[in-house]
């Protein structure tokens, strides 16, 4: 893999997290492995940061760094890998943990059809809107989004071409970039911090 600028983006919580300190880290990367454009393996990406103690999660763009380190460390290891220019958003393990120590889908079967995803806020948001909302606003929903929890936006899909657009809506709501994943990725992630024990 070629030597790749970075696009940095400020990941501190509204817990005041400080940078500086080293812990383990999940790292998400935006607008990756999509339509064929900005791709990468990310068996290859999780290989040359085995240094780091990286764990592939298996989704497009997602990674534990499991070695204690700094959010602009991990940045600058992973832009330095990837051959390509991207949105590289880090989250502490504790942010995971206590988001999944209270499940907001526990004991409610889904519908085939539906899907529960997390949007990860690049940074504490500069819009708070009303919660819970749906997509279309009337009529059978698409989307819903049921709580955020700091920066974390929490909700369910079905599988709909219209989703992708409402999912897009996201960065405007809020008004910082969101990255989404499945939230069985999340509960991946989470597990795999879990196993090392606490930070």
């Amino acid at each position: 893999m070629q030597r790749a600028a970075e696009f940095a983006v400020e990941c501190s919580d509204s817990s005041g997290f400080v940078e500086a300190i080293r812990v383990a880290l999940a790292v998400f990367l935006r607008g990756v492995n999509v339509g064929g454009h900005r791709t990468f393996r990310p068996t290859e990406l999780a290989a040359a940061l085995k240094h780091l103690g990286a764990v592939n999660i298996g989704a497009a763009g997602t990674l534990v760094l499991r070695h204690k380190m700094t959010q602009a460390q991990a940045r600058a290891e992973v832009a330095r890998i990837l051959p390509f220019a991207a949105e590289i958003v880090v989250c502490r393990s504790r942010e995971i943990l206590n988001l999944l120590s209270n499940d907001p889908f526990e004991g409610q079967k889904m519908p085939p059809d539906v899907v529960r995803f997390v949007s990860v806020l690049s940074g504490p948001p500069r819009l708070a809107p009303s919660m819970p909302m749906q997509f279309p606003p009337s009529g059978k929903w698409l989307m819903k989004i049921v709580a955020r929890r700091n920066r974390f936006v929490i909700g369910m899909y079905r599988r709909h071409m219209k989703v992708i657009g409402y999912l897009g809506t996201l960065d405007r709501l809020y008004g910082v970039a969101a990255t989404t994943r499945n939230w069985n990725t999340i509960a991946k992630i989470a597990k795999v911090f879990a196993n090392d024990g606490p930070e």
